[in-house]
């Protein structure tokens, strides 16, 4: 066992934060017994558990704050270096830049480099758990899993399923790529700390066979995780009602083959209306939110009353490359831009509690690990990241003034970057770190 002294942040309950000013954190064997996972033991005043915990090795963090390790929703591994390409919108953006540089991950070697660097840079910014996109080649996913493997990170991708309307070089055979898939699955799925995600595109890249096996596939394997893009262009939109003109909208499409349920994510969500929120609610789906990428692109605005108003699952997200960052900070603050500007009802403020919960223990809850990681409760896999609020000057001089926790954790979301994370800790025992 281990425990840490500093200011505690972690959620009584859903965007309901708690700072403990002088608090201790203490990590120590999984109650599961998971030989790879640390959990969190117990959380609270330092004064209160030191006597409880006096035998316990413990290391101060003075002037620190020790946070969940955030969770990105949706990002995509291969386009670390289609990050700020200019476009005119999405479909351009793929076309001129995002599957030219896929194509390179048919090489293991390539792979391998380019998923040591995404791991390394999720850590540098805080990140302890992805659903992460790799590319239509079972290399990128091999390479992925096993640079995550090495660090324990928690990470959850799959193999991208595209069999038409893409170029040579990416698109995938239909049968093969669902031999392909299976095959992934029972080699990572569940191992360590590593899931998998079946990963349509999106409805355009991928025929109607391909749809259908992959929803075969997510009745065989309940618990896997299901990964894609919905509504995220009007341009995409318009491509699907041509593809499918008797659905009822581009989300039914996946309804249709079997791709809805929980543990099924769909990025951005933006061109919904209130029978698509109530699939997504009543099918336990959930929406990665993608506030810089759709900015970026010009895609539109998550509609944030829509969805708490009809109620279904969402979490944060950076998209990266469509992203413009990995930073959780930088995609906290365009998530307030959006919930202050693109609303159907305008002027929704979203608090720096909620902002902070989406991109932690709400996006955890998002993807079927509520109470797993993205929180510092007791039994949460501990997962966090030390936080220095000092890290920048005009940051430090901001911090020194907030007179609330609100104050404190939105000059951290508006002026905060990779400089702020300090230190991030995963869940391994020493033997495995």
């Amino acid at each position: 066992m281990k425990a840490y002294r500093a200011s505690i942040l972690y959620f009584s309950g859903p965007g309901q934060a708690v700072l403990e000013s002088d608090g201790l954190l203490v990590v120590g064997p999984d109650a599961a017994g998971r030989q790879v996972v640390q959990a969190v033991q117990a959380v609270g005043p330092y004064q209160q558990l030191a006597p409880r915990f006096a035998h316990v090795p413990t290391e101060h963090f003075p002037g620190r704050i020790i946070a969940p390790g955030f969770v990105d929703m949706h990002i995509h591994y291969p386009q670390i270096d289609v990050i700020g390409s200019p476009a005119e919108g999405l479909l351009p953006w793929l076309e001129n830049y995002t599957f030219p540089h896929e194509k390179r991950f048919s090489a293991h070697d390539y792979s391998a480099q380019a998923a040591m660097f995404f791991i390394a840079e999720l850590l540098r910014n805080g990140v302890t758990t992805a659903l992460a996109f790799a590319t239509s080649h079972p290399e990128s996913v091999n390479a992925l899993f096993a640079e995550a493997q090495k660090s324990n990170l928690r990470l959850i991708t799959g193999k991208v399923l595209m069999d038409q309307n893409s170029p040579d070089g990416v698109r995938d055979e239909t049968e093969q790529s669902l031999l392909d898939t299976e095959a992934l699955i029972r080699r990572w799925h569940g191992v360590d700390r590593l899931g998998y995600a079946i990963t349509p595109r999106f409805v355009p890249s991928c025929s109607a066979a391909q749809l259908r096996g992959a929803g075969e596939l997510a009745a065989k394997y309940p618990d896997v995780w299901i990964q894609s893009h919905v509504a995220e262009n009007k341009d995409e939109v318009a491509w699907v009602k041509g593809l499918y003109p008797e659905a009822r909208s581009y989300l039914s499409v996946y309804e249709q083959f079997g791709l809805m349920r929980p543990r099924a994510i769909y990025a951005h969500c933006i061109h919904f209306d209130d029978e698509d929120r109530a699939l997504m609610r009543s099918t336990g789906a959930a929406a990665a939110v993608s506030p810089t990428s759709n900015l970026f692109l010009g895609s539109g605005f998550f509609d944030y009353e829509g969805a708490d108003r009809v109620g279904f699952g969402y979490g944060l997200a950076s998209d990266v490359g469509g992203g413009t960052s990995f930073s959780p900070f930088h995609t906290m603050l365009a998530a307030y831009y959006v919930g202050r500007e693109g609303q159907t009802k305008p002027g929704v403020s979203l608090s720096p509690q909620h902002l902070w919960w989406q991109h932690t223990g709400g996006a955890a809850q998002a993807l079927g690990l509520g109470g797993v990681v993205g929180n510092l409760l007791p039994g949460c896999e501990a997962d966090f990241v030390v936080l220095n609020p000092q890290a920048t000057p005009l940051l430090a001089r901001k911090t020194a003034q907030a007179a609330s926790l609100d104050e404190l954790l939105f000059s951290m979301i508006v002026l905060g970057d990779d400089r702020l994370v300090e230190r991030v800790v995963i869940a391994a025992p020493a033997s495995a770190a």
